[in-house]
């Protein structure tokens, strides 16, 4: 049996779709019918027009067209007042948010792309004139347009494919995976994002670790050194594997010269200071590596910024490697 997938865009930038279209694949919509997912519409891969769409609708809510998953890509804009007006589906007169909440009545599973769609993000951000939220959060409280308790006729919460933008693979391989009856509550971590990304950090895997290591830090954008200690990263604190599961095949934030902000969490829109700079306490980063203590930290980061070698140290502060490693006999056998 396929999986019938139902794709709407609600306030957002369509960035996730941008990101699903570059995909790693030759031909996208022949990869998820061979894995069992059938699109039924999607903004920028259906031919269908309005009319098409509106008809469909109806077909899922009256149970003709079978709905297995729900992906919402973009916050839901409850405003003005909590009307929905802000945002009314074209060729009706029925604000977007009506259309979630039925349609997510009657959908096996109900999935959340991007940020936006999970928690707000950056639409729900400064002073959220539109009433912005996420399907099943509000930044890192429950709740959201569909409310803490929800669970979907497929027995899941609101699956959250967090990211701004996501990775292709997030998406196609959480749709695969509920294809194949894969995808199970132990699967999700405790805000709902897919285990497969979530469980891993983004520090993982960054070329950038010998200088995180060693506390030989950045000092501008161009240079090669670790961007935690000055330049904001928060590739230690931020659950997704970037630096393992490559965009395109090849690059990603970190190895662009970008710090992590960690865009798969609540609230990464407002962090209350500017994204590129690292605020920190006495000297210390406030945000330090998940599950280390602060003392530990301080310890061992004076350690390594005294054992630090000459050639990591130049290299830190240059935007190329200036220095490589020597090159002599190890007396490995």
């Amino acid at each position: 049996m396929t999986l019938n997938v139902l794709w709407l865009q609600s306030g957002g930038c369509g960035g996730c779709s941008m990101s699903l279209l570059c995909a790693d694949a030759a031909d996208l919509p022949q990869l998820l019918r061979r894995n069992g997912v059938e699109m039924l519409w999607h903004p920028a891969l259906s031919i269908e027009g309005e009319q098409d769409l509106l008809d469909l609708l109806a077909d899922c809510l009256t149970g003709r067209v079978r709905l297995d998953a729900l992906c919402i890509e973009g916050a839901l804009l409850r405003g003005p007042q909590g009307s929905g007006r802000f945002h009314v589906l074209s060729g009706t007169d029925v604000p977007m948010i009506e259309w979630v909440r039925k349609l997510a009545a009657v959908a096996t599973h109900v999935l959340a792309v991007g940020s936006c769609a999970a928690w707000g993000g950056i639409t729900a951000s400064g002073s959220n004139p539109t009433d912005a939220c996420g399907l099943q959060f509000e930044d890192e409280r429950r709740g959201g347009l569909l409310g803490a308790g929800f669970v979907a006729r497929g027995g899941l919460p609101v699956i959250n494919i967090a990211g701004c933008p996501t990775h292709p693979d997030w998406i196609t391989d959480t749709l695969m995976a509920l294809a194949a009856g894969l995808l199970g509550t132990d699967d999700l971590d405790p805000l709902g994002r897919p285990r497969f990304y979530a469980d891993q950090l983004v520090h993982h895997g960054c070329t950038r670790n010998e200088y995180y290591e060693y506390k030989a830090s950045a000092a501008k954008p161009s240079d090669l050194g670790c961007t935690m200690e000055n330049m904001g990263c928060k590739g230690t604190q931020a659950h997704a594997d970037c630096n393992t599961r490559l965009w395109n095949g090849h690059g990603s934030c970190t190895r662009a010269g970008y710090a992590c902000i960690s865009c798969t969490e609540p609230g990464f829109q407002s962090p209350g200071h500017p994204f590129h700079l690292t605020p920190k306490l006495a000297g210390i980063p406030t945000g330090l590596p998940i599950d280390m203590p602060k003392a530990w930290f301080v310890a061992l980061a004076s350690l390594s910024k005294s054992a630090t070698p000459k050639r990591v140290k130049k290299n830190s502060h240059s935007d190329h490697l200036a220095v490589p490693p020597v090159s002599r006999k190890t007396g490995l056998r």
